[in-house]
């Protein structure tokens, strides 16, 4: 029977649905408590972002009536009333979760946020004293009048909205008002033990503000005070045909991010009607953009709660990586590389030994040149200082810096005139083609030639998010795969046509169709009568070519199993169409960023690694990846930790033809924590 239906589902949908997963994690009792809390914060950070870039643009498509260039898609207009829905829903149980269940349990181990009404007098006197000495004389409170105009809210910042009655000074009574709380200014406020001996107590920004404000405004009554937050769109706009000088128009660009268009508007319950519809028309947005919150408007910033309290029970296991074993008995990276390649899976096992390999290449002298991408890296890198030493000794170092990493351009922009005042080589990829390949290249002077050594890595140049993220990395030596990644290099800094690797498959010129390949490959052998079988690990599958070829090896009766962390628009299990395809997300304490493809070729297992899923930005707009692993020992242990744990684990989440997920409750290990157990130890 040929399916008929729908075949794909709408990515904005599989990214809330992603929320949802992550939303599960505060849900979930056997979760340490802070954890919980650091989870729902994470919703709240993830829906910034989807607000930002995703709602943004489907609100852009939607004005331009433009649709999403697929006659079975649904509309944008249909998609953005669902994700409004959808998000709605999703708000409701984050603030249900945190009032009902994770601050109760908190108040019950001794940590608690102290509204006003259950300050102390002695806690009133200090926080009316903080009032006075730290925050007013850096608040600006804003009268609107003629003269006072509605002021500009820079994007995600926290504001009130003051409710006034009586004439000022200069005989004005305009009865509304608005307060800026500026970013210098902490959310969170630690009430100190000589005030607060029991426990710990916390109490938000909002709190004092809102319980001091009428000292803004003296002689004046204080109707009310409601918070509230806007999110504009921002994502840049660069016309790349006109662009002449990236780094300059980026510059120019940046600032204008806090002041886009505005998306949502999040306010605290209880404001009244004729004030909602007031800031409403003041952000030109309408009543399916409001989102009424019961607590702080910015739950983002309770992240910093479980890193002020020095509570390890209510906090995952501290857990200190592992090294390969290949590194424990000699230092020396260039000679163990030398031994045979190594592989390193972060973070059970440690990033320190590329921030080694690094370190060595900066500091020996027979090193000549030295050429890395960098994607996100940190605004504090010792990877980014460690290249900025070599130069400085000498050695030929090149960076191809991505500035176009979103939300990360600042830094890099720091980084690459650093580099550049060290002497190094710093270009900016391709305009119109990101460069996400994460690649670094090491030449050294070895008996009288020169030998290349290289890394390459599914994750970021990041030690903070290699501590964080699950991904693959592997230093080698392999004379293919050195020349492969220096030709890649030369690409990227020069101007030439594109070389056949020798390989690594390359994108937007081989990957796209490399992975088609190996697909249809395994269509033809199970067809065939002989072994066939896909696995593929990815954040996100959106891409339609690769989708059809996963359908129609599915009808071929090949098994495929994927495990995609975050979106997916392939529908799996309908009959006719995916019977044959199982999806799995895992959701857990570490964030799933490895990109793994296996294809059984009837035996002849091949093992890929890469920096990109399965997206058609990833497959035709970017500089991304892909490394065949080829030595049998590696080789086995990528499938065991990156492919089969996950498959087997008793909590992972099964997605369901319509796209929505159901969680296995089995009794067996989940695969991080088996990973742990495997390749870490507990501190």
């Amino acid at each position: 029977m040929k399916f008929s239906g729908p075949r794909y589902l709408a990515r904005q949908l599989g990214i809330l649905a992603f929320d949802r997963r992550v939303l599960a994690q505060a849900a979930d009792r056997q979760v340490p408590l802070l954890e919980r809390l650091r989870f729902l914060c994470i919703v709240s950070s993830n829906l910034d972002e989807f607000f930002e870039i995703q709602v943004a643009e489907m609100m852009e498509y939607v004005q331009m009536g433009w649709d999403f260039g697929h006659a079975d898609e649904a509309s944008p207009e249909e998609v953005l009333r669902e994700v409004s829905t959808q998000a709605h829903l999703l708000v409701a149980e984050q603030y249900r979760l945190l009032n009902n269940e994770i601050l109760p349990a908190l108040a019950r181990e001794g940590v608690e946020f102290l509204a006003e009404k259950d300050w102390s007098e002695e806690q009133r006197d200090w926080l009316h004293e903080y009032f006075r000495r730290e925050m007013i004389p850096v608040l600006t409170p804003i009268g609107l009048d003629p003269s006072h105009p509605f002021p500009r809210v820079l994007n995600k910042s926290l504001n009130f909205a003051i409710q006034l009655e009586g004439r000022d000074a200069f005989g004005r009574n305009s009865g509304t008002a608005i307060v800026q709380a500026p970013r210098v200014l902490p959310r969170i406020i630690q009430l100190p033990k000589k005030i607060s001996p029991k426990g710990i107590r916390l109490v938000l920004l909002t709190s004092v503000l809102q319980a001091f404000v009428g000292e803004l405004f003296e002689g004046m009554e204080i109707i009310g005070s409601y918070p509230f937050r806007v999110t504009r769109n921002s994502d840049l706009f660069l016309d790349e045909e006109e662009i002449k000088d990236l780094r300059a128009a980026l510059q120019g660009e940046l600032p204008q991010r806090h002041y886009g268009d505005s998306v949502r508007l999040e306010i605290a319950t209880g404001c009244p009607a004729e004030l909602e519809q007031f800031l409403l028309h003041q952000f030109e947005l309408g009543d399916t953009d409001l989102y009424r919150v019961d607590g702080p408007v910015n739950l983002v910033r309770l992240m910093q709660v479980p890193d002020m309290i020095d509570l390890p029970l209510l906090k995952y296991q501290p857990f200190q990586a592992s090294a390969p074993k290949q590194l424990e008995k000699s230092p020396d990276l260039f000679a163990a590389i030398s031994k045979g390649e190594i592989l390193l899976h972060h973070p059970y096992q440690s990033f320190t030994p590329v921030i080694d390999f690094l370190d060595q290449a900066a500091s020996d002298p027979d090193v000549v040149a030295i050429k890395q991408t960098v994607y996100r890296t940190g605004t504090d890198s010792v990877l980014m200082r460690y290249l900025i030493d070599a130069a400085k000794r000498g050695k030929e170092v090149t960076v191809v810096v991505e500035l176009l990493a979103r939300f990360d351009e600042e830094a890099n922009l720091t980084w690459a005139s650093k580099l550049e005042e060290a002497g190094a080589h710093v270009v900016y990829g391709v305009v119109g083609f990101k460069t996400h390949a994460k690649m670094l290249l090491v030449v050294r002077r070895e008996s009288g030639r020169l030998k290349r050594y290289v890394h390459m890595s599914t994750g970021n140049y990041h030690p903070g998010t290699a501590r964080l993220y699950t991904d693959f990395g592997l230093l080698t030596c392999d004379e293919g795969i050195g020349e492969d990644v220096s030709n890649v290099f030369k690409q990227l800094t020069g101007l030439g046509r594109a070389r056949n690797l020798n390989r690594l498959l390359l994108a937007p010129f081989t990957l796209h169709d490399g992975l088609l390949a190996a697909i249809h490959r395994e269509t033809r052998l199970a067809k065939s009568g002989k072994r066939a079988h896909i696995i593929a690990k990815m954040n996100s599958l959106v891409e339609r070519g690769l989708i059809e070829a996963l359908y129609a090896a599915s009808g071929a009766g090949v098994k495929v199993d994927l495990i995609v962390r975050g979106m997916c628009a392939l529908r799996p299990g309908v009959p006719g169409l995916s019977e044959n395809i199982r999806v799995t997300s895992i959701v857990g304490r570490f964030l799933e960023h490895s990109r793994i493809f296996y294809f059984l070729n009837d035996g002849g297992e091949e093992v890929l690694l890469s920096s990109a899923d399965w997206m058609e930005r990833n497959m035709f707009r970017r500089i991304e990846a892909c490394i065949p692993i080829r030595d049998p020992k590696l080789k086995a242990r990528i499938i065991k930790e990156g492919l089969r744990a996950y498959l087997a684990d008793a909590n992972a989440w099964q997605m369901q033809p319509d796209g929505t997920y159901l969680r296995k409750r089995g009794r067996g290990r989940r695969a991080q924590t088996q990973l742990l157990s495997l390749l870490s130890t507990a501190k």
